[in-house]
Order: C-alpha cells, then structure tokens, then sequence
C-alpha cells in the first residue's frame, strides 16, 4: 500500500511551535495549493491544505517559514476523529510531515540571505552572464570521432 504526498504552495500564517505533556515539538500549518488547471471563464481555484509536522521538523518550520513562504512538504496522509467542545464527531484530513523544502527566493523564506549552517556567506566571484548574440556561439564544434560511443 502506499500513501504519500506532496504538496508546493504558501503558507496562509506563521506556524507556532507548541510542546504536547509529554515533550514532543509540534506545530500545525496550513498550505494554500492552487489548482492546475482553470475552466476558460472561471477563477482559479486554491485547495487550503492542513500539515502537522512533530519534532526537528516543526521547529525547522516555525524557525524559516512565515505567513505568505513558498513551501513544498512531502508526508502521508492522515484522517483522524475526534470530537470538538460541544460534543460533535469532526474528522479532520492533513498530511503528516516527513519533510519540507524550501521553494521561494531568499529574500521571500525572511531568512535575510544567511546561510542556515551560521558560517559567513562567500562571494564565489562567479561571473555575471548576459544574453548572448548567434554570433558569439558561432565556433564550431569538434566532430564526434573521439567520442567512446
């Protein structure tokens, strides 16, 4: 059997990690995903689609994502049922968390372009290209004769 999933979109708030009575790091999000395709003459369609993510995982997310961060998370899907203050049976769907990705710009994830690791950025000093003209891809190649197949 299978059960997996994996979802890229934004998020609709600020996660906030929690700690159950036993411990455990934990924090809720939901991931606003929108639809592929668009009726001709409809608006596009956004699915609001709820994540739990537990331990190193939630305090990852609560650390580098923010309302409005592109994130994509990868985990299974789970029903549960439980019943809310007023005594209703509810079930709730949402994907557990197995791993989340960054998926936006630096400048979008607010982690104001440092490094996660805490080391100084480097200047690689790689240069900067432009777009080129057909001329200055003119050379032409070596003939494939040395190629091993």
């Amino acid at each position: 059997m299978l059960n997996s999933a994996i979802i890229m979109g934004r998020l609709t708030f600020d996660p906030e990690l929690r700690t159950t009575n036993t411990g455990l790091s934990v924090t809720t999000f939901t991931v606003a995903v929108d639809r592929g395709y668009v009726k001709p003459g409809e608006q596009k369609k956004t699915d609001f689609i709820r994540c739990v993510a537990w331990r190193q995982q939630a305090e990852f997310v609560t650390k580098y994502f923010r309302k409005g961060s592109m994130i994509a998370v990868q985990g299974s899907i789970q029903v549960r049922n439980y019943e809310d203050r007023n005594g209703q049976k509810r079930e709730q769907t949402e994907i557990v968390v197995d791993t989340v990705s960054f998926c936006g710009s630096k400048s979008e994830s607010g982690t104001s372009g440092a490094p996660m690791n805490g080391a100084p950025a480097a200047d690689n000093g790689a240069p900067a290209y432009g777009n080129g003209t057909a001329a200055d891809f003119a050379q032409e190649l070596p003939g494939d004769d040395d190629l091993p197949f």
